[in-house]
């Protein structure tokens, strides 16, 4: 088998301050990682590699954590304030009890109540 060559192989050389102008321009536009890299003929994995070099020099932010910018924005008032939700009508609920007895009432029973009129039901 034989191997063919199909472009003269090439050692660049790229200056901190190259390397800082690719890194920054992830991002820019919603360019990605690969876009930045094919852009400037160098791999993806050198861009991360950049990156890493230029955060152990003090060169770019080591990102740790979160970051919150101020923003100032106005939103109507009839946006912000939510409209009360319609009351639905009460419905029928059967409840058969454990001895045998069957216990009607809607669902606008409070809770405490028909605890209350359960127990006292079973009690009998």
């Amino acid at each position: 088998m034989r191997g063919e060559v199909l472009g003269v192989e090439r050692r660049r050389r790229w200056n901190d301050d190259d390397k800082l102008a690719i890194v920054s321009s992830v991002g820019i536009d919603g360019a990605t990682v690969t876009h930045v890299a094919h852009r400037h003929d160098v791999t993806r994995q050198q861009i991360y590699r950049w990156r890493h070099e230029l955060k152990k020099k003090g060169l770019w932010p080591t990102g740790e954590g979160a970051v919150f910018l101020p923003i100032d924005f106005h939103v109507a008032e009839e946006l912000t304030s939510t409209p009360e939700p319609e009351p639905t009508p009460p419905s029928g609920v059967e409840l058969s009890l454990s001895n045998g007895r069957c216990l009607r009432f809607d669902t606008a029973v409070d809770a405490a109540a028909l605890t209350r009129l359960i127990r006292a039901v079973e009690a009998a």
